[in-house]
């Protein structure tokens, strides 16, 4: 197959395409730094690439480790919105259109919970939440927003898939994996503000198989892209440090986490929010995770990354 992916210069879009690459399909790139180069929000020589393609994967949009101030938040949904707009444009406007778009959503888009998990018919989608900081409602509509595009494009002869992804673990340097690794290398891969907040995360191996589901089956809308074992933060960092073989894992309580935060230019939403986020349309497809809990995930992934 022609699969073109816009955005996909980052660790997600380096996974997708190695792994399809490998599998014999032609991938064409769309960003602004590398390959077929586009401005993200308007209409041009690149949309040639998306006339006659089997699949478009747009994972386009401003990076979200960053600090939440009001600029960044306006670019990350500009950004968003932009890309999914001018990509619906794209592909309504081929003369052979694509049969399926997958377009990038995240797991944020449902409610900070500790009491039950988030899947497609049951979640809970947030919006501004009691004891969390106002902002988060931002990230929440951000992502209502990024899927509002993607069903509002007149793209009848095209299949749409939104992809309600959790945190992709690869051995990448740079991604998130790595970067936690780091903190617990270090001994600071401790509980944050006590522990209690689940973390959603999906194998690499996993998140491209569930992509290549996605692709050949007839499903339409959203899909959670998460491992069917969410597990309290504390609990997370304790088999990432096991896979390390780190002993210790020093705690952080929320203003330290601030801190340090400050210092990462990132941002506590990434560490604080609960996001209990399982795989329910995936599993009622039949998809077999190989990874499905967290302790055999990291120590594949560490042995991957040593």
């Amino acid at each position: 197959m022609k699969i073109v992916i816009p955005g996909g210069t980052g660790q997600v879009g380096g996974v997708l395409t190695r792994a399809l690459r490998a599998a014999g399909h032609e991938v064409v790139i769309i960003s602004r730094s590398a390959g077929v180069r586009w401005d993200g929000h308007s209409l041009g020589a690149w949309a040639d690439e998306i006339d006659g393609a089997d699949v478009v994967i747009n994972l386009a949009g401003r990076s979200v480790s960053c600090r939440y101030t009001a600029e960044n938040l306006r670019q990350m949904m500009r950004s968003r919105i932009d890309s999914a707009r001018v990509v619906g444009e794209a592909i309504a406007k081929a003369d052979n259109p694509p049969g399926v778009w997958l377009q990038m959503s995240t797991a944020t888009i449902y409610s900070h919970r500790f009491d039950a998990a988030n899947d497609e018919e049951t979640g809970v989608v947030g919006g501004r939440e009691p004891d969390v900081p106002g902002y988060w409602a931002y990230s929440v509509e951000i992502a209502k927003r990024w899927e509002a595009e993607l069903d509002e494009a007149a793209t009848p002869g095209t299949r749409k898939v939104a992809l309600r992804a959790a945190m992709v673990m690869s051995p990448d340097r740079g991604g998130v994996f790595d970067y936690l690794s780091w903190m617990a290398r270090l001994g600071l891969g401790g509980p944050v503000a006590g522990g209690g907040q689940y973390v959603s995360w999906i194998h690499d191996d996993d998140f491209v198989r569930a992509v290549a589901l996605l692709i050949r089956e007839p499903i339409s809308g959203a899909v959670n892209l998460a491992a069917p074992d969410p597990l309290p933060q504390r609990e997370f960092m304790r088999e990432l440090r096991k896979a390390w073989k780190m002993p210790v894992g020093l705690p952080a309580t929320s203003w330290m986490a601030e801190i340090g935060a400050f210092a990462l230019r990132t941002d506590t939403e990434l560490l604080l929010k609960s996001r209990r986020v399982v795989p329910g349309r995936l599993q009622r497809a039949g998809f077999e995770f190989h990874f499905p809990n967290w302790r055999e995930a990291a120590q594949n992934l560490a042995e991957r990354r040593r």
